[in-house]
């Protein structure tokens, strides 16, 4: 069993990696690319620098600074995360077991820019698996997305719904592993509903020839679950049943310890300013807190 499971390679998880080994815990961080810092072509207001770096630059260092501190560095994409007492982290390479966990893979995802998401939130459209599985027991079911994390919840929901069935918004599907869902890549026009999702509408991209007009299909279903991209920060705090603000962000404490025991957050995940400088901050003080969350456990045990 892992002492503490690092989920993010940015500023806020390679700082709190840090804290962490210089503590003796021996931290894993799982790595799944670079994230926003992509986005950043020159970074200046930092202390410390000599020169603008861009952000893979600052992400690269990152990486290389905490190896040659012996820290260990998987590559992987969390897929979910589960556990009572300790926790279970569902990745690409398997299940790892972890005393504590820090969630350090930057802000809430925007959901996608389909008619219908927003306004059927909570009446039929939502983020978390795990967390409302249980309500659409013996119903259909969607799950948009193209990747594994879209198959994990897919996966979670089949023992419950009547049917699941993986739409990819036109994606082409990037799944790692063979699996028995059904897979529509048909794009999207909208989900649709009266109080509730009531189903899903397609447009084709075959023209009819008689009359010039693109095809439109409908198929019902009962939930839509969106799963785009990969598991963030927000969706695994969600299926732990961590507390989140109104604005989606994760809420932490002073040390940036979660509503859940043993699971902190740093970063662009916790809202306030989005900046390196708050995520080295915090990513540092959820490296301390965790150590002290692994030493209380093992002192009471």
């Amino acid at each position: 069993m892992e002492k503490i499971i690092i989920i993010g390679a940015g500023p806020a998880g390679i700082s709190a990696a840090l804290y962490a080994a210089r503590g003796n815990m021996d931290p894993l961080v799982i790595n799944h690319g670079i994230g926003a810092l992509e986005k950043a072509e020159k970074i200046e207001n930092y202390y410390g620098l000599e020169r603008p770096l861009s952000g893979r630059e600052l992400y690269e260092t990152g990486l290389a600074q905490a190896r040659a501190l012996g820290v260990r560095i998987l590559d992987a994409q969390v897929l979910g995360m589960g556990g009572f007492d300790t926790f279970e982290v569902h990745t690409t390479e398997g299940t790892l077991e972890a005393e504590s966990v820090i969630l350090a893979t930057g802000g809430k995802r925007s959901a996608p820019a389909i008619p219908g998401i927003r306004e059927f939130e909570g009446k039929g459209v939502s983020y978390c698996a795990v967390c409302d599985a249980f309500f659409y027991r013996g119903k259909e079911v969607a799950v948009l997305g193209n990747s594994d994390f879209a198959l994990h919840e897919a996966e979670e929901l089949s023992d419950l719904a009547s049917g699941v069935t993986i739409y990819t918004n036109g994606l082409e599907p990037e799944f790692s592993r063979e699996h028995p869902i059904a897979v529509n890549t048909m794009k999207i026009q909208a989900i649709e509903g009266d109080t509730r999702v009531s189903g899903i509408r397609f447009q084709s991209d075959m023209t009819a020839q008689d009359t010039g007009e693109e095809q439109v299909s409908f198929l019902p279903a009962d939930g839509v679950f969106v799963a785009m991209g990969t598991a963030g920060s927000t969706e695994i705090a969600r299926q732990m049943g961590a507390e989140l603000s109104e604005k989606g962000h994760i809420k932490v404490d002073e040390k940036m310890e979660t509503t859940i025991p043993g699971l902190f957050a740093a970063g662009d995940c916790t809202g306030g300013l989005l900046q390196v400088a708050k995520a080295v901050y915090e990513g540092s003080q959820a490296g301390i807190s965790a150590g002290a969350y692994v030493r209380r456990r093992h002192k009471g045990s």
